[in-house]
């Protein structure tokens, strides 16, 4: 299993529309996101933040994101969430979230 955090700017103007949204996203959405090998996915909010997280448990990431991205679902799922975030990955990353870099982690047990 592997970590992965990421991070957006919400649009201030767009801030009921998504969480509107996010309030009850799509089943085949969710379902597409298992099928990726996605576990314990969450969004938190601070200000004008989101992060996300993800646990994923499958054996080629980059394979299972474009299996996100080709999804027909996800895709009219995206149209409506992305003009609500104001992208803050590196110009050419090929990234809508900005990747983050995990600096400390707790195990459940100590060493």
């Amino acid at each position: 299993m592997r970590r992965y955090g990421w991070v957006i700017r919400l649009r201030p103007d767009h801030r009921d529309t998504y969480l509107r949204l996010h309030a009850a996203v799509w089943p085949d959405v969710e379902q597409t996101l298992r099928e990726a090998n996605i576990r314990n996915y969450s969004i938190f909010l601070h200000r004008d933040l989101l992060f996300g997280y993800y646990e994923y448990v499958g054996e080629d990431h980059d394979a299972d994101q474009r299996r996100i991205a080709e999804d027909p679902q996800t895709r009219e799922w995206w149209k409506l969430t992305d003009p609500c975030q104001e992208s803050l990955a590196e110009p050419g990353s090929g990234h809508w979230w900005a990747p983050m870099h995990e600096v400390w982690h707790l195990t459940e047990e100590a060493s």
